[in-house]
């Protein structure tokens, strides 16, 4: 708990120093683009909108856990065990950083020409909006069930409803959907290097989960995972070996 306030609070520092910084050589006007064509007044509404994105999911967090351990009387297991769990700790953070903190130090330079689109400002905002929206719905149909990490002190029940229903790990698809809204937004290199990080941590943390919710749920796990996919809603069943 104490990691995900420090970075929380780390970023907030970054968007108090940047907000007083100039973001553009002083020998240009604000009005004049950048090398990508981007005014940089947009270039500041794109990475304003990739910031506050971030801290407000990463923020959004930290009460699920605090609203869940009054409900529980515990913490939703903040704390890592093991190395394992450590290092995917650290990719994430380095996800959670490079995505709140990202637009302080990149300028229109910084962006994939290619990439840059006046339809990816609409687009972008959108995914972020909808992939927050479907958060909510997650938690709610979580309910107290929500845990950060695998809660080793047992689970009282399965949930497959809501997004649970054909997606077995719908919260992290809907954080895909976030990163992905704000690589569009902030087409760079290191945008796209958040997004492969975030999905290879949430492949190993998902594929951890499901590996101890079978020892947990056993056969009611096994059939859930012929009517669902892990990060994409699955169409047909499919057959589990035991």
């Amino acid at each position: 708990m104490n990691l995900a306030f420090f970075f929380i609070a780390l970023s907030l520092l970054f968007f108090t120093a940047a907000s007083g910084a100039p973001v553009v050589a002083e020998t240009r006007p604000s009005e004049v683009a950048g090398t990508s064509g981007i005014p940089s007044a947009e270039m500041l509404l794109r990475g304003g909108l990739v910031s506050a994105s971030g801290l407000i999911y990463w923020g959004g967090v930290l009460l699920q856990a605090r609203r869940v351990r009054k409900r529980i009387g515990r913490t939703p297991n903040l704390k890592p065990r093991g190395t394992k769990e450590r290092l995917l700790w650290a990719g994430w953070m380095i996800v959670i950083v490079g995505w709140i903190a990202q637009p302080f130090f990149i300028g229109s330079e910084s962006l994939i020409a290619a990439l840059v689109h006046p339809s990816a400002l609409i687009g972008g905002g959108a995914l972020i909006v909808l992939g927050y929206l479907a958060t909510l719905w997650c938690y709610a149909a979580m309910g107290a069930a929500w845990r950060i990490g695998i809660d080793r002190e047992g689970s009282s029940s399965l949930v497959q409803t809501g997004p649970y229903r054909r997606m077995r790990h719908p919260i992290y698809s809907f954080q895909m959907v976030m990163i992905a809204g704000a690589a569009l937004l902030l087409p760079t290199p290191v945008s796209l290097a958040i997004l492969v990080l975030h999905f290879i941590c949430a492949s190993i943390k998902a594929s951890d989960e499901e590996a101890h919710l079978i020892a947990v749920f056993d056969g009611e796990y096994r059939d859930y995972m012929t009517r669902s996919g892990r990060f994409f809603p699955r169409l047909r069943m499919r057959r589990i070996q035991g």
